[in-house]
């Protein structure tokens, strides 16, 4: 059902209250030195306005698109599809080359406002040898998307100093707490804003141990929000990419994966930076991540326990972000404030212009 554009303004008002190129030789890769680029904001979304519909990483298929189109179109906004769209290289959206020009064509188009991935699956690392942060940097607009897509924040972020947002892919399947919270994010910009965890994660819980929210260090956290996809973050350590969260709140999320594999991750990232530098740690809803019935191993909860237990700042475990229906929306490089007694994310500034 299609939302009118006075339904998509009540909606806000409520949530506020509540073509393919050859591939150019890789770019002068940007030093690894600890560095960001002032931030700056992509003007809010609008009803009517244009969403640019790609496929950064895996590929889409025909039922995907219907349903991207379907969740757009609903919100009162139109489409605009990538040329390479529906490219299939493997298990990829098309080349790197294909999958480059539909994201720089979206950027350097100005009626596009929104850039929204249909999906996330592995891919977007490979783009950003290549990326053209100075394009990007000088056409801001809002970045949406999750899992894989995790690599195009981290590097948009540190080297055009854009404001990205992790959250729902285009595809996603969207909830009233879903919906409501990235909106309230991406169009309506307040001074502060409070998300609390959803719900229906919690009830949930009773059912699926992993979905229940757990403080393993009380207190409050405040800092720029920076993070996503685990795997992502830990594979971008050491490269000219890597997220440095140093002071920050340091959020994390993953899917399928046994808990040595998560141990793996966040050794990696405890030996490049260090979880006690970051002014806080916040763990998503690590779906699909126990042990095998048949393996001996580590639970999820002792897994992550290893990393957490020994710090003295605030980490919390069971938010509502990661491979979930009910995630919020979090805009990097925002400051924010984590409250582990309240089980809230305060945005401090807004996220959009």
């Amino acid at each position: 059902m299609t939302i009118s554009r006075r339904a998509f303004s009540s909606l806000l008002a409520a949530a506020a209250l509540l073509p393919a190129t050859t591939l150019a030789a890789p770019r002068k890769r940007p030093s690894t030195r600890s560095h960001m680029k002032p931030l700056i904001k992509p003007p809010r979304l609008q009803p009517g306005d244009t969403v640019g519909l790609i496929a950064p990483g895996g590929y889409a298929t025909e039922k995907s698109i219907a349903k991207a189109r379907h969740n757009i179109e609903a919100l009162g906004l139109k489409v605009r599809e990538g040329a390479s769209l529906r490219e299939v290289n493997g298990n990829y959206g098309g080349t790197v080359p294909q999958r480059l020009a539909d994201l720089h064509a979206m950027f350097g188009d100005p009626e596009i406002k929104m850039i929204w991935p249909i999906r996330g699956g592995s891919g977007c690392i490979s783009l950003l040898a290549h990326l053209d942060f100075k394009l990007i940097r000088a056409n801001p607009k809002i970045l949406l998307g999750y899992s894989d897509i995790t690599a195009l924040h981290l590097a948009i972020l540190k080297h055009a100093g854009l404001v990205t947002f992790h959250g729902p892919v285009a595809s996603s399947t969207m909830t009233d707490y879903s919906r409501e919270h990235m909106l309230a994010v991406l169009s309506d910009p307040q001074p502060t804003y409070t998300i609390p965890m959803a719900l229906e994660n919690s009830r949930r819980a009773l059912e699926q141990p992993h979905f229940a929210m757990r403080t393993v260090h009380g207190g409050v956290a405040t800092g720029p929000l920076i993070g996503g996809n685990l795997s992502l973050v830990a594979a971008l350590a050491g490269t000219p990419y890597a997220a440095d969260f140093r002071d920050s709140i340091l959020f994390l999320e993953e899917v399928n994966e046994a808990p040595y594999r998560l141990d793996r991750w966040m050794t990696q990232l405890e030996l490049s930076v260090g979880f006690s530098k970051a002014a806080g740690v916040m763990i998503g809803i690590c779906e699909d991540c126990g042990p095998e019935h048949e393996d001996i191993s580590l639970t999820l909860d002792e897994t992550l326990d290893i990393h957490l237990q020994p710090l003295s700042i605030p980490a919390v475990t069971g938010y509502s972000i990661g491979h979930i229906r009910d995630q919020f929306t979090i805009p990097m490089g925002i400051r924010a404030t984590l409250d582990t007694q309240r089980q809230t994310v305060t945005l401090l500034e807004p996220a959009v212009s």
